[in-house]
């Protein structure tokens, strides 16, 4: 056997290994107020005192002038405008959404940063940007400090938005 062939042969192409992550995360003070908001139903944000942009979720600091963010809280909207948008085909493992589903950046009324969330009670090919949506919320008594106290979000039925109040968001 020639040594070109035996080293083709040696060759492990795949090896099954089970793999585990542990990790905790703790959340900083911006995001803990913020958390603690979504759990009593409230979607909070934080101003720079210097550009006066409204953080929502908060980051702790302004990305544009590099200040802390004031530590009062902002209550903004839980109603917005979806920026930009992806709408899901593709499966994945332990899904439990159906496809396809619409993934979206919301300007919430009262922020200057867009926020992730899920677009429902919509069919995938009519959401767009514009559309003006509100939250879904999960019942008091089922609210948590998690974004999944925030079921989806879905059109409000008002007209949608001038592309001029979020063109700096798309």
């Amino acid at each position: 056997m020639a040594e070109s062939e035996t080293a083709a042969e040696d060759v492990v192409e795949k090896i099954d290994t089970p793999i585990e992550l542990r990790y905790r995360f703790v959340a900083g003070h911006a995001q803990t107020m913020f958390l603690r908001g979504i759990a009593q139903g409230k979607i909070l944000g934080q101003r720079c005192p210097v550009c006066h942009k409204v953080y929502c979720p908060p980051r702790g600091a302004c990305a544009s002038d590099g200040v802390a963010l004031g530590e009062e809280p902002v209550e903004v909207s839980d109603k917005g405008t979806v920026t930009t948008f992806c709408v899901v085909n593709v499966p994945f493992y332990d899904q439990k959404m159906e496809i396809p589903y619409v993934s979206a950046t919301i300007l919430l009324d009262g922020s200057d940063i867009g926020m992730m969330h899920l677009i429902q009670e919509a069919k995938a090919e009519d959401v767009h940007m514009g559309m003006r949506v509100e939250a879904v919320w999960a019942p008091p008594e089922e609210r948590e400090p998690t974004l999944e106290s925030i079921k989806y979000f879905r059109p409000t039925g008002e007209p949608d938005a001038d592309y001029e109040s979020y063109r700096a968001h798309v």
